[in-house]
């Protein structure tokens, strides 16, 4: 039995995928988000979802590791891992690009990696899904915002449990409590077909030994113990039935609409061009609002355009060049705010759009 939430519709089926060309991002695919709960179990998931949909390759772009304020939480990721899984060896599912599987190479982890969109070189990277056919076993495996990408959630783990016989596991994912107390709209993806809460991660394990939030309270994390997974249980965690989401949801993107209408020749730009600029610029042009740059410091994603917006993405010095002082800069992502202040020599007008502040 289940109920729904939110519904979203024509999405980027990828929403970090760039695109070469204008026409060809405007042509990209899109779906539908329909998330809905299990009222048995709790887990919030997206009931229109079809993983067919999603093929990543090397135009996937999702390295968030430019900004040292990330680097910061994976430092953070870090202390959690050496806490508990020190001396130990390591699979990272879904190492990505590579970035933090390095970073635990230099700090002694033996670690292997297994990712199909990996562009590196590392011999102990696998370029590939994870399955139990690959006959990769380690002490403990490592889980970064990979879990919220997969449609049975439950099912994954007791792969990855059998494949592995046991051991442990650190699994990280985005707080969709944080979602629901920022308003944040813009960080529902069709690519993330699961969104999770604390007490939903502790659910899927029957011996959990450190959980918590990270960067900020936007994800969440849990230490556990692989031969433990287990189905969770809604009615043994109370309140875990949301029965619908809180109002003013999408406050953020009438604010912004109002601020750009009312300021016209001001300038106006979005920073930040990962998944939350992609939904957040997409809404804005539908809503008939244009702005002059969407902003990301990736040099993977400048001069790049961004799924069915076509929106072309600038450098910060691109935006520096040709913004006007006192021009309207939306900042996705409040963890970064101070960080774009210092690079932008606090010149424009800041406006962070997960903030209670600018939802008034």
């Amino acid at each position: 039995m289940w109920h729904e939430l939110y519904r979203a519709t024509d999405l980027p089926v990828l929403q970090n995928r760039t695109f070469a060309d204008a026409e060809a991002a405007q042509r990209s695919a899109s779906a539908d988000v329909v998330l809905v709960q299990d009222r048995r179990t709790g887990l919030i998931y997206n009931q229109a979802f079809d993983p067919d949909k999603l093929v990543y390759d090397s135009n996937y772009q999702n390295e968030q590791a430019h900004s040292g304020l990330f680097k910061q939480h994976l430092d953070d990721v870090e202390g959690v891992i050496g806490q508990h899984f020190g001396g130990l060896s390591l699979i990272e599912v879904g190492c990505g690009k590579g970035y933090f599987l390095e970073l635990l190479r230099e700090r002694g982890y033996p670690v292997i990696g297994i990712d199909p969109a990996y562009e590196g070189t590392n011999p102990d990277v696998v370029k590939a899904p994870f399955t139990a056919e690959l006959g990769l076993r380690a002490d403990a495996v490592v889980l970064r915002h990979v879990l919220e990408h997969i449609p049975d959630p439950l099912a994954f783990l007791q792969e990855i449990a059998k494949a592995n016989q046991g051991g442990q596991i650190y699994i990280e994912v985005p707080c969709f409590d944080w979602i629901l107390e920022h308003r944040a709209w813009f960080d529902l993806f069709y690519e993330h077909v699961n969104y999770f809460r604390l007490d939903d991660l502790r659910g899927l394990f029957g011996t959990v030994h450190e959980a918590g939030h990270l960067f900020g309270g936007q994800y969440l994390y849990v230490v556990a113990d692989l031969a433990t997974v287990r189905e969770p249980v809604a009615e043994s965690v109370p309140g875990s039935i949301l029965e619908h989401m809180p109002d003013g949801f999408t406050a953020s993107l009438e604010r912004a609409v109002q601020i750009v209408r009312s300021t016209p020749g001001q300038g106006a730009a979005i920073w930040g061009a990962s998944s939350k600029g992609v939904i957040y610029s997409l809404f804005l042009q539908r809503a008939g609002v244009a702005v002059d740059h969407v902003v990301d410091i990736n040099p993977g994603k400048q001069g790049r355009y961004l799924p069915l917006s076509g929106l072309r993405v600038s450098s910060p010095q691109e935006a520096l060049d040709s913004l006007p002082e006192g021009a309207n800069l939306f900042v996705m992502n409040s963890n970064y705010l101070e960080e774009i202040q210092r690079m932008t020599s606090g010149r424009y007008v800041y406006h962070a759009v997960d903030s209670a502040q600018f939802q008034l």
